[in-house]
């Protein structure tokens, strides 16, 4: 993932974003102490931005390049850019349960650990799309980190797998069945925000 030096937690306040969301079961007692100066809509729009690019992990270099790919593509370019973001393997890993964070997924990719259709990929931004079948190397599947107990796997820390994927956690195995609707994409992102600040 992107590095960034500023604390999880401190960052997650001043975005205003439950750390649960980056699959870390933490919460801050301090409290942001917010200016009472009216926040302008680029502002707004900005930290919408900003949301998605700490959720995902992604600079803002390649984050540019999904808007301008969701562009293109038919349907409405916020969706698309939410799927796209969504589609990334090492978010796929994370939704999947096979990671802790989308930090942990990123790090589970780059190490090799990760089939795709029986090949081996170390793209964390790799896009998986419908279909694809994604497993953990058989090397690998006897390592802590997996250790499934009563088919529930350790990472998963009773976070459920989204209804367009398919986990199974004895085999550490996983199916995309569908791209994800926004409906089924449960980040606190206004995608329609992003777009207004890209578009002007």
């Amino acid at each position: 993932m992107a590095v960034n030096r500023v604390p999880v937690l401190k960052r997650c306040r001043s975005l205003g974003l439950e750390p649960t969301y980056l699959g870390i079961d933490k919460k801050s007692t301090r409290e942001l102490k917010r200016s009472s100066r009216k926040v302008s809509e680029y502002g707004l729009q900005l930290r919408e931005k900003q949301k998605a690019k700490f959720i995902y992990g992604v600079l803002e270099k390649p984050f540019r390049n999904y808007y301008e790919k969701a562009d293109r593509m038919p349907g409405m370019t916020g969706e698309n850019l939410m799927q796209l973001l969504e589609l990334r393997l090492d978010n796929v890993i994370f939704r999947l349960g096979f990671a802790r964070t989308r930090r942990e997924a990123r790090q589970i990719v780059d190490h090799k650990f990760v089939l795709v259709n029986g090949k081996r990929v170390n793209i964390p931004s790799y896009e998986v799309k419908a279909g694809d079948k994604i497993e953990i190397k058989e090397s690998k599947k006897s390592s802590p980190r997996f250790k499934a107990e009563n088919g529930i796997l350790a990472a998963t820390s009773g976070r459920a797998v989204p209804e367009w994927l398919e986990a199974d956690a004895e085999k550490l195995e996983g199916t995309v069945k569908e791209v994800p609707a926004r409906a089924a994409i449960d980040v606190p992102v206004d995608e329609m925000q992003i777009i207004e600040l890209y578009s002007k």
